[in-house]
């Protein structure tokens, strides 16, 4: 099964994550932090990735570490689930479109963690919830997941359409990268012998 549960617990939060990657998008995630919650279902239900998200975190002093820890503890998961990456596509890009905003993700499962970031809001706000954790969030889970990601917005005039896109966009991204690749069998999708 290609599953992993990893815990983070710092002086700041206390962090479990469980996934499956081969799953059906069922999703519990419960940071204290709402509009975030609805991102985590967005990955989860879009990526077809099992996902349960337990935090509490320092939220009397902003969401800030709570984002990012969640961030980092998920990437720590995808990568334990994929062990070795034999057989997967590796590969993935979705362009999304919601509304008025249209996102474009690339990435690759490289472990070599890098992330581009052509998205900007109009607002520094969605509701209570600061714009640019959205950055954080994905340049935590590129760091501690090993993907090379790039994230493009082509068009957004509404920032929660900009926010939802970019997380539908990468789910949709990932789902393809994780994905076994028949004609693959077990061999690694790397002509370094490594990835």
């Amino acid at each position: 099964m290609r599953e992993a549960t990893v815990t983070r617990k710092t002086a700041e939060t206390d962090i479990s994550v469980f996934l499956n990657l081969d799953g059906t998008g069922k999703h519990d995630c419960r940071t204290g932090i709402g509009f975030f919650d609805h991102m985590l279902d967005q990955l989860s239900r879009h990526s077809l990735i099992d996902l349960t998200v337990r935090a509490t975190g320092d939220l009397h002093i902003d969401d800030h570490h709570t984002v990012e820890d969640v961030g980092i503890a998920l990437g720590q998961a995808l990568t334990r689930a994929l062990g070795d990456k034999r057989g997967i596509r590796r590969y993935g890009h979705f362009r999304l479109a919601m509304d008025d905003a249209q996102i474009a993700t690339a990435l690759d499962l490289s472990a070599r963690p890098f992330l581009i970031w052509t998205v900007d809001f109009p607002t520094a706000k969605i509701g209570t919830f600061d714009t640019e954790l959205v950055r954080e969030f994905f340049q935590a889970l590129a760091t501690h997941g090993g993907i090379t990601l790039h994230v493009d917005k082509l068009h957004g005039l509404n920032s929660h359409h900009i926010a939802e896109a970019a997380f539908k966009s990468v789910a949709r991204a990932l789902r393809q990268a994780v994905e076994p690749d028949p004609r693959l069998g077990d061999a690694l999708p790397s002509t370094k012998g490594a990835l």
